[in-house]
């Protein structure tokens, strides 16, 4: 699975649990709390992600994740 997939579903999900983020603002060098999630929409994101991209982390390696792009290289690590 390639970086730009995963990117796109962690998108949509944010997209999906955050009010007023549009897709094309989302910078993954930012943290989903900068876009006003949630610690609850930031697990909804995270639980839908691994969900749709059939993989699974334990949480302790995901509690070091600081941005979108840091949790998009962890699913990528796991997912290859």
């Amino acid at each position: 699975m390639d970086r730009d997939t995963i990117f796109s579903v962690v998108k949509k999900h944010i997209v999906n649990a955050v009010d007023d983020v549009e897709e094309a603002t989302i910078d993954p060098q930012k943290s989903m709390a900068d876009y006003g999630a949630s610690s609850l929409d930031i697990v909804s994101v995270v639980s839908s992600s691994m969900r749709e991209l059939k993989i699974k982390i334990p949480r302790t390696e995901l509690k070091n994740v600081s941005t979108i792009d840091g949790l998009v290289d962890l699913f990528e690590k796991s997912a290859s």
